[in-house]
């Protein structure tokens, strides 16, 4: 009987799969891909906003997990450093597909950031009441609708807590357009989802 049939992969922690797995157990990475997989690919999803790029990208993830695996310490969760990896593959990506607009959303804001910043933030409650499969449909919904920048700055602090300064690294931009783009996008999604809900 080999070993690996005597191991009970299903009732295992992450932190002990992990270990398994850096010592080239192939079994109990699948275990963590099995696990994880889902949300990887709903973060690549919520990014990119496109089917087939998450599936490539999240499965993408995983090879550079498999990779990388013994460059994980457990300083935070396994899903948690996944997310990160995902994150990153997401983020080049999208540098790579970004057009050079002439009226940029930046330029937007730097004419209108007087006027953006004394406007009160609108925050209706949209969500009141809604099922949670509507409530993501309608936030995936409004998501959909935000550019690049504005979706990727909400994403990153809203979904995983990243601190500003963090983004500023990751979106090679300055902390201060960081917080410019996370209030324009607030406000934005806000009207978003009120609009959607006017619409039903």
């Amino acid at each position: 009987m080999s070993k690996t049939t005597l191991i009970d992969y299903p009732n295992l922690l992450d932190d002990a799969l992990v270990k398994a797995a850096q010592k080239g157990d192939m079994v109990a990475f699948e275990e963590l891909v099995g696990r994880h997989r889902d949300k990887i690919y709903a973060r690549a999803f919520s990014m990119l906003r496109n089917e087939d790029d998450a599936v490539d990208l999240s499965q993408e993830a995983w090879v550079k997990g498999w990779q990388r695996l013994v460059q994980f310490h457990g300083d935070s969760s396994f899903a948690t450093w996944m997310t990160r990896i995902v994150i990153n593959l997401c983020l080049d990506q999208l540098r790579k597909q970004k057009r050079v607009r002439t009226d940029s959303i930046d330029q937007l804001e730097e004419g209108m950031g007087g006027v953006e910043r004394q406007m009160p933030i609108l925050n209706p409650n949209p969500t009141a009441g809604l099922e949670r499969s509507e409530l993501r449909q309608r936030i995936d919904k409004a998501l959909a609708q935000l550019s690049y920048e504005h979706r990727t700055v909400l994403v990153l602090h809203e979904f995983e807590d990243l601190e500003y300064k963090m983004i500023a690294k990751k979106m090679q931009c300055s902390i201060g357009t960081v917080m410019s783009r996370l209030f324009y996008a607030r406000r934005k999604m806000a009207a978003l989802l009120a609009g959607l809900k006017r619409e039903e």
